[in-house]
């Protein structure tokens, strides 16, 4: 199936992980889990649309400096939780124009290499896995309505949390990797919006390059974090087990909840 792309004006990579299959042939629950990009930009109707849809929880992975910088814009009705996989961003798409200019500038792979990176630290870091335990943890609570989880662009921190949740409802890996990659479909105004003011600001083609791997996803990406968890902990069923601590009483009840 393809990703359900919520209609959202002031705002991108907003998605609806219902619908998906598990390998027993059931369903993800719509209107249970949205995943998306950041919620600072929304105009007073996206935030309508969003009570409207459901959401009684937001669940945020960015940093303190990223919250600070770009509040995020919710329902009142809607719980917010700070739920930071990393204490500063490892993904680089909130550094500042004279950051990405001394990281970028000088080397073409150098945005690629830092996401190969990042997506190891997004599997085995302490803090991204006391973050997605947190999620899981609000998952678990959540019984009725809808959990939204984010960070800036809605595809490193966020597509890890959507891999792992997908996982842990039994969908196939081949599914899940369709998910991940799909951001790459509703990015590109925001990659076009970043590129733009780069060439305004004189950024040569090593920088076009580096700011393009960065808000972009690619297979080895996603293939770096898995290839970590298996080799630390053989499989993702075990690493959803051992790493992020869930019990088979806890993936039970996640079924139960998010499952048709």
């Amino acid at each position: 199936m393809e990703p359900t792309l919520l209609n959202i004006h002031h705002g991108y990579n907003f998605r609806d992980l219902g619908g998906y299959q598990t390998a027993d042939g059931r369903r993800v629950r719509p209107h249970r889990l949205v995943r998306s990009g950041g919620l600072d930009r929304l105009s007073d109707r996206d935030v309508a649309f969003l009570h409207e849809y459901g959401v009684r929880v937001d669940v945020d992975f960015r940093t303190q400096d990223e919250r600070q910088e770009k509040p995020d814009r919710l329902p009142a009705s809607a719980q917010y939780v700070a739920d930071p996989v990393f204490s500063e961003d490892k993904t680089q798409v909130s550094k500042t124009w004279a950051e990405e200019q001394r990281l970028f500038s000088k080397d073409a792979k150098a945005g690629y290499h830092n996401m190969l990176r990042t997506y190891r630290d997004l599997a085995l870091s302490d803090s991204a896995q006391k973050a997605y335990r947190e999620f899981f943890d609000l998952a678990l609570g959540e019984a009725d309505h809808t959990l939204l989880f984010h960070c800036s662009a809605g595809k490193d921190r966020t597509g890890m949390a959507a891999v792992y949740v997908l996982a842990a409802l039994g969908v196939d890996q081949a599914t899940i990797r369709k998910d991940y990659l799909a951001t790459n479909q509703f990015i590109q105004p925001a990659l076009d919006e970043v590129l733009t003011q780069a060439k305004k600001e004189g950024g040569n083609q090593n920088m076009l390059q580096g700011l393009t791997d960065i808000w972009t996803v690619y297979p080895e990406y996603l293939d770096t974090a898995l290839a970590a968890i298996n080799e630390t902990y053989g499989d993702m069923q075990r690493y959803l087990q051992e790493a992020l601590r869930l019990t088979d009483h806890q993936l039970t009840t996640l079924r139960q909840l998010y499952l048709a």
